[in-house]
């Protein structure tokens, strides 16, 4: 039993893949292969760049090396240490297998659609799924059945789809006998809204439909009790979790979890689209980040995660001490057709009402980041939310406490703008139909035209507002004036809006509109 246990701990304690890498740039050695700085070589007596080397530093050049030394293995064919760190890393987090990703969860989720359909097949998602979603339906040429979140217009809050919704839909597309294969669900969501995720895995798998989990802000919850369970202990067949959002690996680092029982079956096809995604020349000091930030969470992550949770009571304590902040508690976050469907909230995210400060969350964000070197994770039109990851510090809550209550005083009977919140009051997210599948939609010829003249047009292009990050346009959809009304409204708050260029919005022709639906593309929403 002892030699079991000690087992065990020696494996959690290996980073298998780190481990060889750091043996290998110690060694001294000749470099006639890539990367071109060889080691460094290139740039560290450079009149013009040697700043470049000695900011950072030598260890991350001898360690930048390439696929042309075997003993650190293929990313794209893993045989060696970089397999170990897999295998380890699917044990850590209660998977089957668990790959490695050097591009972000963005191409996790692409990966994961285009394995799981084919052109026609449908697809249920939330319409707040991240954007690479949406484009892996693209590329994979499937039929998008979009899901409405629930919306708490007073904080401009998108959270979970009702747990109905997602039945219902799941049943109305087997009726219209779809060829529904798959949903994908964000769990958490970007405001730490917590999905009863269990009770719908088992829903979709007594329709034999494949349930992929976006957990791209959740990846470190199978080590804490307190979020229980994950997408792999409820059953999910697939997670997709960014490892360098909110645990110890560098950007871009994510991996992909999987737990299907017919893995199997497709795991060539998977591999296949795996390495279509994957560059040939990863970064290696980035896949040691994955392997040592597995390893740290399966030996103290229970104790960071604990930790962190003390830092977030604190920090509450301390905002809603001033008469001008407050944190959104779950009763605030949620909108009241989720509040039967057991949702809880991540108290490592911090949402604070900012409303009555009498800044907007444009202003504040920039007093916090300008006079006290403060940067926060996002904004609504009257809420900041911070996130707290295992790297906070007592130390970093005070000064964000303090900067608030700096900001609270100097702020004195200061009154917002009027009419700063008219936009989350009004705003309403209705979906007018997907005329054409995405795919077809985003190849097909296309003109720019005024939005203001766009109406009953079809988009080509996604057209999402940032706040609050949802797409009100797809490729394929209808432009409505409901949604040329919205827009409007937000680029008259200022708001971002990607795929809106200067007042130009791209739209499909009328006579390729028929074309495609002679050619049978079109399809019905």
């Amino acid at each position: 039993m002892v030699n079991k246990i000690n087992a065990v701990v020696d494996d959690k304690r290996s980073a298998p893949f780190y481990e060889k890498l750091v043996q290998y740039a110690r060694k001294s050695k000749d470099s006639w292969h890539t990367p071109g700085h060889a080691s460094g070589n290139s740039v560290k007596n450079s009149p013009y760049v040697k700043d470049y080397f000695e900011f950072f530093g030598e260890n991350l050049f001898k360690s930048d090396v390439s696929v042309s030394v075997p003993e650190l293995d293929s990313l794209l064919h893993t045989e060696g240490v970089i397999k170990e760190a897999q295998e380890l890393a699917a044990r850590a987090f209660n998977a089957r297998h668990t790959f490695f990703v050097t591009n972000g969860t963005s191409t996790a989720n692409k990966i994961l659609i285009q394995t799981l359909l084919k052109p026609g097949d449908a697809i249920l998602l939330d319409r707040n799924c991240h954007k690479s979603a949406h484009y892996g339906v693209i590329i994979a040429g499937a039929e998008p059945i979009y899901l409405m979140p629930s919306v708490n217009n007073k904080y401009g809050i998108f959270g979970p789809i009702p747990k109905k919704d997602i039945i219902e839909a799941m049943d109305e597309a087997i009726a219209q006998e779809k060829k529904l294969k798959a949903i994908i669900i964000t769990n958490c969501t970007y405001d730490g809204l917590i999905y009863d995720i269990e009770d719908i895995v088992k829903e979709a798998h007594a329709r034999n439909i494949k349930v992929i989990v976006d957990e791209a802000w959740f990846g470190y919850a199978n080590f804490h009790r307190q979020y229980y369970p994950t997408a792999m202990a409820a059953g999910a067949d697939y997670a997709t979790q960014s490892t360098h959002k909110t645990m110890s690996a560098f950007s871009q680092a994510s991996m992909i979890h999987v737990n299907d029982p017919d893995f199997e079956d497709i795991q060539d096809f998977f591999m296949e689209n795996y390495n279509m995604h994957a560059s040939t020349s990863p970064q290696y000091p980035m896949i040691a980040s994955l392997d040592v930030a597995r390893k740290q969470m399966a030996m103290e992550g229970y104790g960071l995660l604990s930790r962190v949770f003390k830092l977030a009571d604190e920090l509450k304590n301390s905002i809603n001490s001033l008469e001008k902040f407050r944190v959104l508690e779950l009763e605030d976050l949620i909108s009241d057709e989720i509040k039967d469907d057991n949702i809880r909230v991540d108290k490592t995210k911090i949402t604070i009402d900012i409303s009555k400060s009498g800044y907007t969350s444009k202003e504040l964000e920039h007093i916090l980041l300008n006079k006290h070197n403060i940067q926060i994770e996002k904004t609504t039109f009257n809420t900041i939310t911070v996130l707290l990851t295992i790297g906070a510090t007592y130390s970093r809550i005070n000064r964000l406490y303090l900067a608030l209550e700096s900001i609270e005083k100097q702020a004195g009977n200061r009154k917002k703008p009027s009419g700063s919140s008219k936009i989350i009051k009004d705003f309403k997210l209705s979906l007018s139909p997907i005329k054409f599948r995405p795919r077809f939609a985003f190849y097909a010829e296309s003109e720019e035209m005024p939005l203001r003249e766009s109406l009953n047009k079809v988009s080509t292009m996604m057209v999402t507002p940032y706040p609050p990050g949802i797409p009100l346009l797809v490729p394929g959809q209808l432009i409505t004036q409901e949604i040329i009304n919205a827009l409007n409204m937000y680029r008259d708050y200022g708001v971002e809006i990607h795929g809106l260029h200067n007042g130009l919005i791209q739209v499909m022709p009328e006579e390729e509109e028929e074309r495609l639906k002679k050619e049978g593309f079109s399809i019905l929403s």
